[in-house]
């Protein structure tokens, strides 16, 4: 008995890719056409698929991307509304995938495209279970690609990475690597997905060492659009390895909302200070031009870092401005009401009374925030 031919149709189709590259892009346009031109220069011969996940860019990335994808069958583009954030945009590149082997590189070109086969060849050969781009080895080279301000930072962020990491990595600030999908599969679960440092999220999130390997390249100086790296990505990769550190028993998030409520108290206590202390100020005032002033400075820095993925702008950061004011102006009302009762039952002493109202009020602010003033679309 013969064995069934494939219909011409399965036989018409091309071969399923090898390789996923994924490219989390914001404002990248410009530099869009000149990927997918290197990407098939560095990929020849190889089946592949490049997927661009685009955080609704106002400059028109995702066009870009699907014009491309229009003709040709191995580009594909993902546009997400109302979220935000490069290792986010990372993951559910990846999940949208079904090659066996993943790759992630920035949209931005600074990343060598031509080590991807060497990447590939290594995971096939099972050589390791995760492949990086270091700038930090022999052969490697950042200085090219930074500032003095951005190179410093990256560093220092290198730095104290390795002192947490299960292996040695020279570049756990890398955002240009590659894995099989069945690794990362397995570890999805347990991703943060918050910030830009989707590689170390990665290496902490899993259960045992992983095998890595690392192939020097040198990183290039910028052509297009803006770097992103600036303090508060910084800052958001601090919150990471804390947030790894506590083993995730605490939201990231309400990690960094609280820390940014012991910003306010430092406000709070400079106007009082000025305005009773040095002015003329009556106390009573004092201290409502101090909650005022400490709950417009937490606004601001939340909205620039706490909830960065779903950044506030224009009128509507207007609006979220004083709805924040109404929520955190109940959450001091219920801080008093609370810290009065236990006090007055006797439960607790002034003291825990007071610090037990002050954690209800953080819980409160925290939980009406993420959901009145920054809800995710």
């Amino acid at each position: 008995m013969s064995t069934p031919s494939a219909s011409p149709a399965a036989a018409a189709l091309p071969a399923p890719p090898r390789l996923a590259v994924v490219v989390p892009c914001y404002n990248e346009a410009a530099n869009v056409p000149e990927m997918v031109r290197r990407l098939d220069a560095a990929l020849a011969g190889l089946a592949w698929e490049a997927i661009f996940v685009d955080d609704d860019s106002p400059d028109g990335t995702a066009a870009v991307a699907k014009a491309i994808a229009a003709r040709d069958p191995r580009i594909r583009c993902i546009r997400r509304i109302g979220r935000r954030g490069l290792a986010s945009a990372c993951i559910e590149g990846m999940l949208a995938s079904a090659a066996p082997f993943l790759a992630v590189i920035d949209g931005d070109l600074q990343h060598d495209e031509t080590l991807l086969p060497r990447m590939l060849a290594a995971l096939e050969a099972e050589e390791a279970e995760l492949v990086i781009g270091s700038r930090h080895v022999a052969g490697g080279a950042a200085a090219g690609g930074f500032s003095d301000l951005r190179q410093r930072i990256s560093e220092a962020g290198a730095g104290l990475a390795r002192r947490l990491l299960p292996m040695r990595v020279a570049d756990p600030m890398s955002g240009f690597f590659a894995l099989p999908r069945a690794v990362f599969d397995g570890l999805a679960p347990r991703l943060n997905g918050t910030g830009f440092k989707i590689l170390l999220d990665i290496i902490l999130s899993a259960d045992r060492p992983l095998r890595v390997m690392e192939l020097p390249y040198s990183f290039r100086p910028r052509q297009a659009g803006e770097s992103k790296l600036d303090l508060a990505v910084l800052i958001e990769y601090l919150g990471l390895l804390l947030d790894k550190a506590l083993g995730g028993v605490l939201p990231l998030r309400f990690l960094a909302f609280a820390a940014v409520g012991l910003t306010g108290v430092v406000v709070h206590m400079a106007v009082l200070g000025l305005a009773h202390g040095l002015g003329a100020v009556p106390f009573e005032r004092a201290m409502w031009l101090g909650a005022f002033a400490a709950m417009t400075s937490n606004f601001l820095i939340n909205n620039r870092i706490t909830y960065r993925d779903r950044r506030l702008r224009g009128a509507a950061m207007l609006r979220g401005l004083v709805l924040f004011y109404l929520v955190c102006g109940v959450g001091a009302v219920a801080n008093a009401g609370i810290a009065a009762v236990l006090l007055r039952d006797g439960v607790l002493g002034w003291e825990l009374a007071g610090a037990a109202g002050a954690l209800m009020t953080v819980v409160w602010n925290y939980a009406m925030s993420s959901t009145l003033v920054w809800r995710a679309r």
